[in-house]
């Protein structure tokens, strides 16, 4: 029979007790290990996504007003299936897009402008530095109109039904991290109600993740249609085209349907 036992003010305890508490420790330890790896492992990856904050370039192309603003730039050393315009998606600092006075009046034209990168998976954005867009020669307008003849031409992909989940394009692009799920649907909300593109991200089980700007069947911008989607997983139908290296969702945003997580 062990009579051993332990008084707390003792100097040491007793040698049997000592190696008991010393294995549960050590067991204890490596439980806590474990369960980090495994919590890690279980963890979806954030993914890169950059915002170069505080680094101000200078851009040119053409500015597009529609489906929502964006600059075409040209794209050097185009090879076969690419397009020869890259996209940026063009917004204000803050929580806000790029005015629509402004790009309408400037739409088709050759501009220049000052702003900061964004971007993430292929998708780029520039948050334009206030007053800094402005008309440019460095391109050729189209004879007697003062713009540029449309260099991207829209093809239809066809109708498709498509899931994913809605969210904030300047926030997922790296301006935040994630900046998606739950978490972020405050911010995001409030970005895409001040005029931040939304965007249907679509998460492949093999391959890159795929972006759809949201628009209605008519083209126009969804976004006070949709703020009660925003981070949610959502099943959307509707007409899929491509403009260069942007693809677009003609769809009615009353036809969004949530989806069971």
């Amino acid at each position: 029979m062990n009579d051993e036992f332990y008084i707390g003010w003792e100097d040491k305890a007793p040698p049997c007790i000592g190696s008991r508490v010393r294995r549960a420790v050590v067991f204890l330890l490596t439980l806590a290990v474990v369960l980090g790896v495994l919590l890690a492992v279980g963890q979806r990856t954030i993914g890169v996504s950059v915002f170069e904050w505080g680094k101000v370039k200078g851009f040119s192309g053409i500015l597009k007003s529609q489906p929502y603003p964006h600059l075409l730039v040209a794209r050097p050393g185009v090879s076969d299936g690419q397009s020869a315009f890259s996209s940026y998606y063009l917004v204000k600092p803050f929580k806000f897009g790029l005015d629509s006075e402004t790009a309408d009046r400037l739409d088709g034209k050759a501009v220049s402008l000052k702003g900061t990168l964004i971007y993430r998976g292929g998708q780029t954005m520039i948050e334009v530095a206030d007053n800094s867009i402005r008309a440019s020669d460095s391109l050729a307008p189209t004879k007697g109109e003062g713009r540029v003849g449309l260099p991207v031409s829209s093809i239809s992909i066809g109708e498709q039904t498509l899931i994913g989940e809605l969210v904030d394009s300047k926030c997922y692009l790296g301006v935040m991290n994630p900046g998606a799920l739950t978490p972020h649907r405050a911010c995001a909300i409030r970005c895409i109600s001040g005029g931040i593109p939304p965007v249907l991200l679509v998460r492949q089980t093999n391959g890159p993740a795929l972006y759809f700007l949201l628009v209605s069947r008519d083209g126009k911008p969804v976004n006070q249609q949709v703020l009660n989607l925003v981070a949610e997983p959502v099943e959307i139908s509707g007409e899929v085209e491509r403009q260069g290296d942007l693809l677009i969702l003609r769809a009615d945003p009353t036809t969004y349907r949530r989806v069971a997580k």
